[in-house]
């Protein structure tokens, strides 16, 4: 099964990250993001991508063209210009790399990469901003189990900021750093029949709207409810804490071993 990663969004509340390369290229442990979205869904046997690109797709290519050299080491003959590349441990990965335009919306770009999903009839779909420990085998079974054409990974949002609760003027519970929000939101990690491409209008549509209200009003939409690990990395102050969880050995969504 492949796994298309959204990865042509300006990520512009990043700016200070996104001037010079697409959010999913920002690092993060000297790695971009895209890479550890990739290594969640190879520790569960996914070992071909498609990655729709737009804004600064140059960069994603670049890098994945020199991934080898960029991932390991080199030794460089400067008198001949021949390199070496000391090739360690390396993934077996199939990625495509699809140009799906600069201004098209998040439903537009499922659905220019359908050529590329050859003769499967079901897919994986994530964006290429969002970090979980989701577990991806569980999450396709489930799919499977319902039958039906989407499923999508409901998470809890992380809290921005602390909570108060009142009784009247006095505080009655604080809370510095909550470990989520309320309610349940769209975490991304999706497994899609090929059908639902009937939903997608044009360049124009965004996954997030129509396309999703009309399979929910179909019956046709399906939560996974994912009560672990979930963060997006939409702005600095996230980057960082993703940074901290990294460093300290304790981030949650390194699934995979090394």
């Amino acid at each position: 099964m492949k796994a298309v990663i959204l990865a042509g969004g300006l990520g512009s509340r990043l700016s200070e990250e996104t001037v010079l390369k697409p959010k999913p290229m920002v690092e993060v442990g000297g790695k971009p993001m895209l890479w550890h979205i990739m290594n969640i869904y190879a520790a569960h046997g996914v070992q071909e991508f498609i990655v729709a690109l737009g804004y600064r797709a140059e960069v994603v290519k670049e890098y994945f063209l020199n991934f080898y050299a960029i991932n390991n080491d080199l030794t460089i003959d400067l008198a001949n210009g021949r390199t070496t590349i000391h090739q360690g441990r390396q993934p077996s990965w199939t990625v495509h790399l699809v140009d799906t335009g600069q201004h098209t919306e998040t439903g537009g770009r499922v659905r220019r990469i359908e050529p590329w999903l050859n003769g499967d009839d079901t897919f994986l779909l994530t964006y290429g901003d969002g970090l979980a420990d989701v577990d991806v085998r569980q999450l396709i079974a489930f799919h499977e189990a319902h039958g039906k054409l989407a499923t999508v990974t409901t998470v809890r949002p992380p809290a921005r900021f602390g909570g108060i609760e009142f009784d009247g003027n006095r505080v009655s519970r604080f809370m510095e750093k909550p470990q989520a929000g309320e309610g349940w939101i769209n975490g991304g990690f999706f497994v899609l029949d090929r059908k639902i491409m009937r939903y997608i209008a044009s360049d124009d549509t965004l996954w997030e709207r129509q396309p999703m209200e009309r399979l929910a009003a179909d019956g046709e939409l399906m939560a996974y409810r994912h009560e672990g690990f979930w963060q997006p990395m939409d702005t600095l102050r996230e980057k960082r804490h993703l940074e901290e969880l990294w460093s300290s050995g304790r981030a949650p969504w390194k699934v995979w071993t090394s």
